[in-house]
């Protein structure tokens, strides 16, 4: 295990992945609640809403009042996402409290595209380079690249490898044709393909053709295999990863109602804790927000370690 990260990032998204899949309606006030919870835990960094269609998603009709109403901390960054210039609009209007920037997103399952976006590969190229120039006219970073069915596709089935390095070669053409360099590539297992030996496949031949590319996991327990996936991505020295407290979320186009979303932030941390790779987070706290999460939507969420509480709690009883 030499390629062990000595420090982790944990991308914590529960709030704006869970609350938009919820039927709800949760009050604002309970979402700034676990906002405000998850920034007392050592997260760095939280993705707090959705500027998006309240037609489409309306778990984030309030995105404004959330967005307003938390308490920033200290050394923590918050993000939101959105799609289209009017949300950037909305989020431009946050930006003296959160971080507003954007990714080249693609797609390595085209089935998954037309479903999900409505476009093909050749349209969604040319979306990618209309949004661009919406966001550089705006004065909005484009930092990255997102790769969603990185890993595979519930329409589509297996996906290969080529076709995720193919989505990534439109990446680099698309911020290329914008004077941009993309440091950074989010894998997105969307609907939960991946397997330990599928992490390593893919994210071995990104790494072999670009080796300086910062790769981040964006893993999902869709069929219980996200902390083994996580524990192959951590081998492999990867240390950034999204996750979600108590596994809230999941990804609403994806045609698997009911299953578990991303990983657990706090099962995360105690594999990492386990593992001697330091995270910043302390454990306790994140478990209480995580049972927080659990009040705030009325229902059991995927993580096991919410009931069966930490290995520091039983060692300090032994």
């Amino acid at each position: 295990m030499t390629d062990l990260p000595r420090r982790v990032e944990i991308r914590e998204e529960g709030p704006r992945e869970g609350f938009q899949i919820e039927p709800g309606p949760i009050p604002t006030a309970r979402k700034i609640a676990l906002v405000d919870a998850l920034s007392g835990t050592g997260l760095h960094h939280i993705q707090v809403c959705s500027f998006v269609s309240p037609k489409i998603v309306p778990g984030w009709a309030d995105a404004e009042q959330v967005a307003a109403g938390f308490e920033p901390a200290p050394g923590v960054t918050y993000t939101a996402l959105w799609f289209n210039a009017a949300g950037m609009a909305r989020a431009l209007s946050f930006r003296d409290r959160m971080t507003v920037e954007t990714a080249v997103t693609v797609v390595a399952s085209e089935a998954f595209s037309l479903k999900n976006l409505n476009r093909d590969r050749a349209k969604n190229i040319e979306a990618q380079h209309v949004n661009i120039r919406a966001h550089q006219d705006a004065g909005v970073p484009v930092t990255r690249i997102s790769v969603q069915a990185a890993f595979g596709c519930n329409y589509a089935g297996d996906v290969p490898v080529e076709a995720v390095i193919q989505a990534l070669e439109d990446a680099f053409a698309i911020g290329a044709a914008h004077g941009l360099s993309l440091p950074e590539a989010t894998l997105a297992d969307t609907m939960g393909w991946a397997t330990p030996a599928r992490i390593e496949r893919v994210v071995g031949e990104v790494r072999s053709r670009w080796p300086d590319l910062s790769v981040i996991l964006h893993l999902h327990d869709t069929r219980g295999l996200g902390i083994a996936n996580a524990h192959a991505g951590l081998r492999m020295g990867i240390h950034r990863f999204d996750t979600t407290v108590g596994g809230l979320g999941g990804c609403p186009f994806a045609g698997q109602p009911g299953a578990p979303g991303n990983i657990a932030s706090e099962e995360l941390v105690l594999l990492c804790e386990e593992m001697g790779i330091e995270t910043g987070v302390d454990l306790d706290a994140l478990v209480q927000a995580g049972r927080l999460a659990e009040e705030v939507v009325g229902h059991r969420l995927p993580s096991t370690l919410l009931r069966s509480g930490t290995l520091a709690r039983f060692r300090r009883v032994a």
